[in-house]
């Protein structure tokens, strides 16, 4: 119990330090270019995959159920609101965690364990400003974007099934759709939920790389955590901000 609370008390002190360093400096706006890219590009082939499977198995079961009560014009609708309210910010999140916050917790930990954040230190750089800050940024800008991506991938993978291969009318599609997600209740709030999980999922990655242990045990140890604890939480926030958000 006491590790648990010192842990949450550092992880605050941490996230303090971050918004401290996030100050205007000279390559500042390269580093996080670099990092915008490592973040959203390399992470747009498993968005797409993920999106497009998640989207067409959305159709094909709302499809099957649907057609019991005879509403399978309401495709659309299920597949949007199931998407935009819950489905795409979680996922997006999860799959952002296990591709970009276990890799920016690597290589954080590797850095080190290689001796180059204490190497920063001895030139009197800011090993928080070079290493930390451009990433926890970069996780907040990229996951709304991350998850816009994704729910236009699945909205288009569920929109092709439900035409092509089950047959429901282009037109009723659409209509149902637009008719049913609201710009405010809905979109908007998706991307606050994404740039919440941003947050959370860059806290966790950073926090565990820049404190891990100088090994190579220590690197793999601070990954896995970063994984699991920033998948966990995502979760549990994102009940928090269903609960409060949609009413």
């Amino acid at each position: 119990m006491k590790e648990a609370i010192a842990s949450i008390g550092n992880t605050g002190t941490f996230l303090f330090t971050i918004l401290c360093a996030s100050r205007p400096r000279r390559d500042f706006l390269h580093d996080l270019t670099a990092q915008l890219y490592s973040v959203v590009v390399r992470s747009l082939p498993i968005i797409a995959v993920g999106g497009a499977f998640v989207g067409m198995v959305m159709t094909l079961q709302g499809y099957r159920t649907l057609s019991t009560y005879g509403a399978t014009n309401s495709v659309g609708t299920l597949l949007g609101l199931s998407l935009y309210r819950e489905l795409g910010p979680v996922l997006t999140a999860l799959l952002f965690i296990g591709r970009a916050g276990s890799s920016m917790s690597a290589e954080l930990g590797l850095m080190r364990a290689t001796d180059q954040i204490a190497s920063l230190s001895l030139m009197a750089i800011d090993p928080v400003a070079k290493t930390v800050v451009p990433r926890f940024w970069a996780a907040i800008i990229g996951m709304p974007l991350l998850c816009g991506f994704f729910c236009s991938f699945a909205i288009v993978a569920g929109y092709l099934e439900a035409v092509y291969v089950l047959g429901l009318d282009p037109g009723y599609f659409w209509s149902a759709l637009k008719s049913s997600v609201d710009f405010m209740d809905d979109f908007t709030i998706a991307f606050v939920k994404c740039g919440v999980f941003g947050l959370i999922g860059a806290l966790m990655a950073t926090y565990t790389g820049f404190h891990a242990e100088p090994t190579i045990e220590g690197t793999s140890i601070a990954t896995t955590r970063a994984v699991v604890n920033g998948s966990l939480l995502m979760l549990v926030f994102n009940f928090i901000l269903s609960a409060t958000l949609f009413k």
